[in-house]
């Protein structure tokens, strides 16, 4: 069966359901990290967590392109709501960007960029679900992903972002590129998913600088 089948099917027999599974009890008085907790910017404390888990994190659009331009990933989507502010310098510094994600040429797409719906502090996470972001399919299939975090949507804990969860029947928590440890323990990285994921701080100067 084909990529694109499995995809159909899986949309097919989702489609149907309507209301969406209770949450399971979670106890909130959970003891943290204090390491992982150490500071008072958000931003800093999530960057610090996040690159521990080898997620990139940035602040510059410079950053990003100096990022795909050394990787060679010149081709790639961009959620039309975040074209002006980001996709168009990328354009404009002789990448590809297009804003309609055709899921038939997916291996077209070397990067996908995203609004994430928040993120968490603490554990180094990114948090994508489907009222935000523009194309799921686009967040999950590029080698690269860049989620666009703005800082007011950053949770200290776990706890926080979970007492913040929305109505989206969808919710991801990216913590670091996709990876996996089931082949005789060693772990890869960028099976399941994006191989590199950045978090690129919204609301800052965009200046190729």
């Amino acid at each position: 069966m084909s990529r694109s089948a499995i995809f159909a099917k899986i949309e097919s027999a989702t489609s149907a359901i309507k209301d969406k599974a209770v949450y399971p009890k979670y106890d909130m008085s959970l003891v943290h990290s204090a390491p992982k907790l150490e500071g008072t910017d958000l931003w800093e404390i999530f960057a610090r967590n996040f690159s521990a888990v080898n997620g990139k994190p940035m602040t510059s659009i410079g950053q990003l392109i100096d990022f795909l331009k050394t990787g060679n990933q010149l081709h790639g989507y961009c959620d039309p709501a975040l074209y002006d502010s980001i996709g168009s310098q990328l354009a404009a510094a002789g990448l590809t960007v297009e804003t309609e994600y055709d899921r038939n040429r997916y291996d077209d797409y070397k990067f996908g960029i995203t609004q994430a719906t928040g993120a968490i502090a603490e554990s180094g996470s990114v948090i994508l679900d489907d009222d935000r972001t523009s194309h799921r399919l686009a967040a999950l299939s590029p080698w690269v992903h860049v989620a666009v975090v703005e800082r007011n949507e950053i949770h200290r804990t776990i706890p926080d972002a979970i007492a913040a969860f929305g109505d989206s029947p969808n919710i991801i928590w990216c913590t670091g590129p996709s990876k996996t440890a089931d082949v005789e323990g060693i772990l890869i990285e960028g099976v399941h998913g994006p191989g590199e994921q950045i978090a690129l701080l919204g609301g800052c100067p965009y200046a190729i600088a």
